[in-house]
């Protein structure tokens, strides 16, 4: 009986070895990337530290290739040298490895042979921490976490006072926008810095870099981002905090570089002229002095539309600075032309612009959501989601309840085979052989059933999960796009949702299913033993059992509170973590590694808290169900004993009686150590179902919906107001009214955050305005089919975003993935993308890594705008589309969009005055209306809001 009863013990083990074979595997990956040393490990603390740097940078003969693609040499013993407290700018062609400076700077590489060098010493002997909190570093693209705009800032500094943050701010002129924002500095700026435009973005990066106070600046296309006259002011800024400082400027734009110390023209990995902007000017044949020219043509081109007697000097007039500080109050002035009426223009002049969408309004703080806690669900939903694995689940059913009988069959048999000991040694010889022989034919049976269980609900359970991700990510990207903006649906909670929640739900049909069914068999087999031997005694067991069961309750409504506050503080910290991985380049550059782990162990105390909560009460109530079991065993045994004196039952019913109900017993219990994962899993299932069951208010996969036969590309903005859903306090738009005539192109300029890129978003459809209207040709676009609108519509936006995937996957993803091979290269040709492509080792099945990191960000947007190529839209909408390209290449794919803009309606958004000048229509945008539109001649000569910028814009780009 101690065997038997030890032995059933063991059993009710076996769910937590699942559990315990799942945790190996898991740990199994984790602790190879724990044990991993890194090869450049900013937790090192050895190393050199000095009690000051100069700041004198050499690279001395450096050979380097990516890890990724050890066949192609970026560097062939490239050298330079960067005094202290100079500026020296890096331009060259896209790919020319003007980036990868910065990279063995910040030591984010080390190179294969050669030395980068800082006041003569080693890079690699100084101790990475520290001399990397002695550099500050600005990028293309910005690289923002998911917390207020103040907890950005302060990651450039540890310790950071409220005063030095709004100091920074000012300095970055960040400081105006933070301002107007409801919630000033503790504003929210969501996901990677959705909720800010692309501009505001940027300086909130300048910011924390001008915070940290660096004694070496770098600084990659540190102003791309910028209207105009942020970019004037924040220029302004970066050249007094260069002062003193050495300085590495990566430009495409020259005349954001001309006033550097040295220039350095790279080429194919080497240094092919260096020197100032007057030296390298003075060779006409020189590399630089083309790429001077070729800016010039564009330069050359503005300044003789804008009345040259006015710009002839550097020097503004007095006229054009007041224009300049004017700018500051056209919120103030009532607009000239237009403001929010519906005059349609038809100039027949096209050219093409570069563009910059900012996210137009859009960094306001985003009121918290109220999150109502997900209906359970039931299992029959579950169980219709299996229905194509109900041969399987029958056949595991079938092995569950035979591996289920076969415990009340062993009840039976012992408690009958106790009787042959009382037998002659003859007899009890005979009859042992019997029993044991039927034994193993149990034990044979059970080695066939439970293998047949665990494969058979596995497989089901499989099959789920895969069916639910595949539900649930489908559902995810039809999604309408404000629903991507509210916290709780973050990539990281996302993520968690489509990984641990689908693998929890499994534990309701997989096989947690399987131990169910068969302790359901085990305790019906055991109460028809029980009631054959002495209905009366089980009848009395049977009366205490609803006690075990109300303490089984009891625990399951506990730890289903703790599992769904638990699965929320866990999506958190995984929000946490999907930041730091995406953004390892900016955690690194800022020293940020410590800071983020203890964000992210804060956010793992509060599961950690929860789960000892529960292990308390899952602990007591353990207690409590062991004290009711034995609790009811005594009862029993009293019971049994007064039947038997009342000679209402013999001892060997009793025995039969009792040994079955124990047995049935530690079936309850086995299934109560399922409690724990019963109630993850439900919540889990909640979860996973309130994805699965809500409607998307802007769906894509909806079939539904007017197409036209042709598309004209005509396009109206009547009367259109709207809020981004998650700031209803902040009103982007008011009444805007816009034509766009058929094939003509239509410029949108502005400062950072006054609505212009909410008009393409609402043009593609991510959101639709709160009142007005926007038709296509006379329709209303909410009446047309989504999918088919947005096929006639291509996008290139200013941070250009590519797939972890490659180079021809990146490109075909413009047609739905179904572009050939021709039309993949006839695209990469247009877009000055094939030549890159094809100088790399793998052509276009290279990878370009996740978000494109194994690519420039040149060489990235001639992907992206490839990719919009390829889907030969009607509709062209451009952003800062040539922004990230140096000056051959932009002519180049400038002249490409110029081609492909010929009889299409083009909507342009531009910082970048210069090159939308030739716009059939020129609309300035101010805080959500039209303040002024025209022609590029006809709003220059009402020296209004447009002539202001071009003032500006001219004053920064002169010589």
């Amino acid at each position: 009986m101690a065997v038997l009863t030890g032995s059933a013990s063991l059993g009710q083990a076996s769910p937590s070895l699942s559990a315990f074979a799942a945790g190996k595997a898991a740990a199994f990956k984790m602790f190879e990337t724990i044990k991993r040393k890194p090869e450049i490990d900013a937790y090192d603390t050895t190393g050199r530290q000095l009690e000051d740097i100069g700041g004198h940078i050499e690279l001395r003969e450096v050979y380097f290739s990516y890890p990724t693609r050890p066949d192609e040499l970026i560097f062939n013993g490239f050298s330079l040298s960067v005094p202290s407290g100079t500026t020296t700018a890096l331009v060259g062609e896209s790919g020319s490895g003007k980036s990868t400076v910065v990279s063995l700077i910040e030591r984010f590489y080390d190179p294969q042979a050669g030395e980068v060098l800082i006041d003569s010493i080693n890079l690699k002997e100084f101790q990475l921490k520290w001399i990397r909190q002695k550099i500050g570093l600005v990028s293309q693209e910005p690289v923002l976490f998911t917390c207020s705009i103040k907890e950005n800032i302060a990651y450039g500094k540890d310790d950071a006072t409220v005063e030095e943050i709004r100091a920074s701010a000012e300095l970055a002129n960040a400081a105006k926008f933070i301002n107007r924002l409801p919630q000033g500095l503790d504003t929210m700026v969501g996901e990677h810095g959705t909720q800010l435009s692309g501009g505001q973005k940027q300086r909130v990066a300048i910011a924390r870099a001008i915070l940290r106070d660096p004694r070496i600046l770098l600084l990659d296309e540190a102003t791309s981002s910028l209207d105009v006259e942020s970019e004037k002011i924040v220029q302004e800024a970066l050249d007094r905090m260069m002062i003193n400082r050495t300085t590495v400027i990566v430009a495409h734009r020259l005349s954001t570089i001309r006033n550097a110390d040295s220039i350095a023209v790279i080429h194919q990995g080497k240094i092919v002229e260096k020197g100032s902007h007057a030296e390298l000017t003075n060779d006409p044949t020189g590399v630089y002095s083309q790429l001077i020219r070729l800016q010039e043509i564009k330069g050359s081109e503005q300044n003789a539309s804008y009345d040259t007697d006015k710009i002839e000097s550097p020097v503004l007039s007095g006229r054009q600075l007041s224009q300049r500080s004017s700018l500051r109050s056209i919120s103030q002035r009532s607009a000239e032309v237009g403001s929010s009426g519906c005059n349609s223009f038809s100039e027949s002049h096209v050219v093409p612009p570069t563009i910059s969408l900012d996210l137009s309004g859009r960094g306001s703080q985003a009121l918290p959501a109220t999150v109502s806690s997900p209906a359970q669900v039931p299992l029959s939903r579950l169980a219709y989601l299996n229905k194509s694995e109900i041969p399987v689940l029958f056949i595991g059913t079938l092995a569950a309840v035979v591996s289920g009988l076969l415990t009340p069959i062993i009840a039976l048999f012992v408690s009958k085979m106790i009787s042959i000991f009382y037998e002659p040694v003859d007899e009890l010889r005979k009859d042992s052989k019997l029993w044991a022989l039927l034994f193993v034919a149990i034990g044979a049976v059970s080695f066939i059933t439970a293998p047949c269980r665990f494969y058979f609900f596995g497989v089901a359970g499989g099959k789920l999960i895969k069916r639910i991700r595949k539900m649930c990510f489908e559902k995810v990207v039809h999604m309408e796009v404000s629903w991507f903006d509210e916290a709780e649906h973050s990539s990281g909670a996302i993520g968690a949702r489509l990984s641990s929640d689908s693998a929890a739900v499994r534990a309701l049909v997989g096989d947690a299913l399987g131990l169910l069914v068969q302790n359901v068999a085990t305790v019906v087999g055991c109460l028809v033993i029980a009631f054959e031997a002495s209905w009366q005694l089980a009848l009395i067991v049977l009366a205490l059992a609803p006690l075990l069961g109300l303490n089984g309750y009891l625990q399951f409504k506990f730890i289903t509170g703790f599992s769904a506050d638990t699965k929320k503080l866990y999506e958190e910290a995984s929000q946490v973590a999907s930041d730091a991985v995406g953004s390892i380049r900016t955690v690194a550059s800022f020293c940020a590694e410590k800071k983020v782990m203890e964000l992210y162990q804060k956010k793992c105390e509060g599961p950690i808290k929860t789960g000892i909560r529960r292990g308390i009460i899952s602990g007591i109530g353990y207690g409590i169900s062991f004290f009711m079991l034995y609790t009811v065993y005594a009862c029993s045994f009293y019971a049994g004993a007064r039947l038997v004196k009342d000679g209402k039952s013999t001892f060997s019913d009793v025995f039969r009686v009792l040994f079955a109900l124990s047995m049935a017993a530690m079936g309850i219990s086995q299934s109560g150590s399922l409690v724990l994962d019963s109630a993850k899993s439900k919540s889990a299932a909640a979860s996973v179902f309130a994805i699965l069951d809500r409607k998307s208010q802007i769906d894509p996969s909806d079939d539904s919906g007017l197409t036209l036969e042709e598309v004209k590309g005509e396009i109206e903005f009547k009367n259109v107001s709207f809020k981004y859903p998650t700031r209803p306090d902040v009103q982007i738009l008011r009444d805007l009214c816009l034509t766009i005539h058929s094939g003509k192109t239509v410029a949108l300029v502005g400062e950072s955050g006054s609505g212009k890129s909410t008009l393409i978003s609402l043009l593609l459809r991510f959101y639709d305005p709160d009142s007005g209207h926007i038709t296509l040709d006379g329709k209303e676009i909410k009446n047309m089919q989504i999918k088919w609108l947005r096929q006639q519509m291509g996008l290139v936006s200013q941070e250009p975003v590519l797939f972890n995937d490659t180079i021809r996957a990146n490109i075909a993803y413009g047609k739905g993935g179904d572009a050939t091979e021709a039309e993949v290269i006839a695209a990469a040709e247009l877009a000055n993308a094939h030549n890159f492509t094809s100088s790399l080792q793998e052509g276009y099945d290279t990878i370009v890594g996740e978000r494109g990191i194994q690519l420039s960000g040149g060489q990235k947007q001639r992907v992206a705008i490839a990719r919009a190529i390829v889907k030969n839209p009607k509709i062209l909408l451009l952003d800062e589309a040539t922004s990230a390209l140096d000056a051959e290449s932009e002519k180049v794919v400038q002249d490409a969009l110029e081609r492909v803009m010929v009889n299409r309606t083009t909507v342009v958004v531009a910082h970048r005055l210069s090159t939308i000048k030739g716009a059939d229509l020129i609309a300035v945008v101010k805080n959500g209306v039209i303040t002024e539109k025209g022609t590029h001649e006809s709003l220059l000569s009402k020296e209004g809001d447009y002539a202001s910028l071009i003032a500006l814009h001219t004053s920064a780009s002169t010589f």
